[in-house]
């Protein structure tokens, strides 16, 4: 009764830990730094990130986990050791129960590598809960009811979507298409498109800045500097929301083919009850601007974006938690 319970959104940009009784205790970006000459971690994290794209050769950074499952095995146990000293106090006396956020068409062998990082980085027991399932419960979605929940979770590696009834998943797909494939698409179009070459951090802030599917109310511009694909020269130049939405069309036309897809695959009975309740975004995605309209438009669901898209799983993965007996059967191990 005195073990610590955790829950963990290892995700391929950010990784949240919730601690019971305490609430969301670390969101800090998936990124690892080592140095490849003494073969050493040297910052992990928000420290990690700021050395992306501004290291010597002997240093590099790596994301552990790619397309939302595990790349790099020992970054990525080593990512999880530091989150548990980070955000529990005598974590190695007493080793926590934690309950892992995954995709939901995680395959055995991702599943088993999961939870092998998380032993090894020092917890006890290890559950696993998918992803799009956590974030109707974070979101209050009667998921335990005969009634079908549409999400849609567009988070860094992977956009998740699945309909939920009666506690489980009628239908579900995972798209290895989301945040981190949007930045790739920015980096990409400025570099074929405006001759230049801008680094990970910058593209993630244009993203941020300009990012939308539909033509915005006022036009938005944005200056940035990068370096000159053909002199190598540095480059300052200022482009615009219509110039990043071209670069992230094709990304944001497959988000929304797949969730017309799942929805055509759907039970009638269950795409009746969609209709009636809509569709919910969540992730870091959902904050892309229009896409909950081009979404609607498509498919003539209701769509919302959640509150606080960013924590949406973890806080639903937080809440079975206390409620595991209630939630069993959302729960599953390797």
């Amino acid at each position: 009764m005195f073990r610590k319970q955790i829950a963990i959104d290892l995700g391929t940009a950010n990784t949240l830990v919730f601690v019971q009784s305490r609430g969301i205790v670390i969101n800090e970006p998936s990124v690892v730094a080592i140095d490849t000459v003494k073969d050493k971690i040297i910052a992990i994290g928000s420290a990690a990130k700021k050395y992306i794209g501004k290291t010597p050769q002997h240093i590099c950074t790596v994301r552990p986990l790619r397309d939302g499952v595990i790349a790099d095995f020992d970054a990525t146990s080593a990512m999880i050791t530091y989150f548990l000293q980070k955000s529990l106090e005598g974590w190695n006396r007493i080793k926590p129960d934690v309950i892992m956020c995954v995709p939901p068409q995680i395959t055995e062998v991702e599943r088993r590598a999961v939870v092998d990082a998380a032993i090894q980085a020092g917890a006890k027991g290890v559950k696993l809960i998918a992803e799009p399932v956590a974030a109707a419960i974070g979101a209050g979605l009667p998921v335990l009811d005969p009634v079908g929940n549409m999400v849609v979770d567009i988070g860094g590696g992977t956009t998740d979507m699945a309909i939920i009834t009666l506690g489980s998943m009628a239908n579900a797909r995972s798209l290895r298409l989301a945040g981190d494939a949007m930045t790739s698409a920015i980096q990409r179009y400025l570099h074929e498109v405006c001759h230049m070459l801008i680094g990970e951090n910058m593209a993630e802030k244009i993203k941020i800045t300009l990012g939308s599917v539909v033509p915005l109310p006022l036009p938005l511009t944005m200056e940035i500097s990068g370096k000159d694909s053909t002199t190598g020269n540095p480059k300052t130049i200022t482009i615009t929301d219509a110039q990043v939405r071209d670069a992230l069309q094709p990304i944001a036309e497959k988000i929304v083919e797949n969730v017309t897809g799942i929805l055509e695959t759907a039970a009638p009975e269950l795409g009746v009850d969609i209709m009636q309740r809509g569709i919910l975004l969540t992730g870091g995605g959902a904050l892309l601007r229009g896409l909950d309209e081009a979404i609607q438009k498509t498919t003539g669901m209701p769509v919302t974006v959640d509150p606080e898209p960013l924590t949406t799983v973890l806080r639903g993965a937080g809440l079975t938690l206390g409620e595991q007996d209630r939630y069993q059967d959302m729960l599953f191990a390797s």
